[in-house]
C-alpha cells in the first residue's frame, strides 16, 4: 500500500467513523436528553471504527462495551446498536466470523436486559438481531469476494509470467534450430570453398606459378566468412541472461510483487560464471515467490565480500516449515549452478514462516 493511497484509506475511515458517531449522537441528543457520560461513551466507541482496519477485535470489543454501557445507562435506543453492527461487519470481513457473532450476541443480550424485557424492547431486540445477522453474513461475503480478486489477480499474474516464460522457450528453441540449419548448410559449403581455394593455391605454389590474386582472396575471405559464422553460432547456441538482478527485481515489482532490494559491501564487476550463476538464483527465487508464496512481501540482499558473494531472497509467505517442498526442476538447477562454482546453497522453508534461499558463490574459484 503507498504511502499517498494509505493516507486516504484512514482519512476516509475516520470520517466514517465521524459520521456514525454524529448519527448515534444527535439520536441521543433528541431523546431525552443525554449526559456528558453518555456522549463521551459514543464518542468513544464510534470514533474507535477509525482503527477497524489495524485491530478490528479490539475495536469490536471497545464499540461493544461502550454503547452496552450507554444503553444501560441512558436506556434502550435502536441506534445506539449501529456502531456495533459497523464493528461486528469489519470483524467478520478480516475472518473473526466467530468473535463477531458473539459480540453482537452480548450486546443483543444487554441491551434487551436493560429494557426490562418489555415487549417494546423485545421487538427492537428482534430487529437488531435481524441487523447482527446482516453484518455477519455481508462480513464473510466480502472476505470471500476479496479473496476471489486476489485469486484472480494472482492467475492472471501466473498466466501472464507463463505466456512470457513459453515465449522465451520458443525463442530459444527457434534459435537453436536456426543455429543447426546455419551449421549444417553454410558451414559446410563455406569450408568446401575454402578448403579448394587452399588447394589450388598450394599446387599453383608447388608448381612454382604465381597465385592468382583472386584466389587469394577467395581463400582469405573463406577463412573470414568461417570465423564469423561460427562467433554467431556461438551468440545463438548461448542463453546468456539480459540484465542485473536489479533489472529483475524492478520487472518483479511492475508485475505486482512487494520486493525490496539492498546491496551490502563494495559492490563490483563479477567474473562472467558468476554474474551468470547470481542473475539465475535471483530469477528462479522470485518466480518461485510469485508462483508460491501468495500476497507476501520479498528481500533481496546481495552481499558483497571480499572472496565471496551471498545471495539472500526471503519471503513472508505461506511456506510450512513442517511441510518443506519437493526440489523441482527450478531449485534443482539453482544448486547445480552452485555447486559447480564451489559455493553453498540453502533453500528451505523459514522458521517464522515464508521461504529463504541462500546462496554463497566464492569468487576465487571463478
Amino acid at each position: 500500500m503507498s504511502g499517498d493511497h494509505g493516507w486516504r484509506i484512514r482519512l476516509a475511515d475516520a470520517a466514517l467513523a465521524a459520521v456514525v458517531g454524529a448519527v448515534v449522537m444527535l439520536a441521543a441528543a433528541f431523546g431525552e436528553g443525554a449526559s456528558p457520560l453518555d456522549h463521551a461513551l459514543i464518542a468513544v466507541g464510534s470514533l474507535a471504527l477509525a482503527a477497524h482496519r489495524s485491530a478490528p477485535r479490539g475495536v469490536l470489543a471497545v464499540t461493544t462495551v461502550c454503547l452496552l454501557a450507554y444503553v444501560w445507562h441512558a436506556g434502550p435506543a435502536a441506534t445506539a446498536a449501529l456502531p456495533v453492527v459497523a464493528a461486528v461487519h469489519t470483524s467478520a470481513r478480516t475472518g473473526h466470523r466467530a468473535v463477531a457473532a458473539a459480540a453482537g450476541a452480548v450486546f443483543l443480550g444487554g441491551y434487551l436486559a436493560a429494557g426490562g424485557a418489555s415487549g417494546d424492547a423485545a421487538r427492537d431486540t428482534a430487529l437488531l438481531a435481524g441487523w447482527f445477522l446482516c453484518a455477519v453474513v455481508t462480513g464473510v461475503a466480502d472476505k470471500n469476494w476479496q479473496a476471489y480478486l486476489r485469486q484472480t489477480e494472482q492467475r492472471a499474474l501466473e498466466a501472464e509470467r507463463t505466456r512470457e516464460e513459453a515465449a522465451l522457450r520458443r525463442a530459444g528453441e527457434e534459435r537453436l534450430r536456426i543455429a543447426r540449419e546455419l551449421h549444417d548448410s553454410l558451414t559446410h559449403s563455406i569450408s568446401i570453398v575454402k578448403l579448394q581455394a587452399g588447394v589450388a593455391v598450394h599446387l599453383a605454389r608447388k608448381r612454382g606459378e604465381e597465385v592468382p590474386p583472386a584466389l587469394l582472396a577467395i581463400q582469405e575471405a573463406g577463412g573470414e566468412a568461417m570465423r564469423e559464422l561460427r562467433a554467431t553460432l556461438d551468440v545463438l547456441r548461448t542463453d546468456e541472461p539480459t540484465g542485473t538482478p536489479a533489472v529483475l527485481v524492478e520487472r518483479a515489482r511492475a508485475a505486482g510483487l512487494a520486493v525490496a532490494l539492498t546491496v551490502a559491501g563494495h559492490e563490483r564487476p563479477l567474473a562472467a560464471t558468476v554474474d551468470r550463476a547470481a542473475y539465475r538464483i535471483v530469477q528462479e527465487a522470485l518466480t518461485n515467490a510469485a508462483r508460491h508464496a501468495g500476497p507476501a512481501k520479498v528481500t533481496v540482499q546481495l552481499d558483497y565480500g571480499e572472496g565471496d558473494l551471498t545471495i539472500r531472497v526471503e519471503d513472508d509467505g505461506t511456506a510450512d516449515p513442517s511441510r518443506p517442498p519437493a526440489e523441482g526442476i527450478g531449485l534443482t538447477g539453482m544448486r547445480e549452478r552452485v555447486t559447480a562454482l564451489g559455493g553453498t546453497l540453502h533453500a528451505a522453508p523459514r522458521a517464522e514462516g515464508g521461504f529463504s534461499v541462500r546462496a554463497r558463490l566464492p569468487l576465487e574459484a571463478a
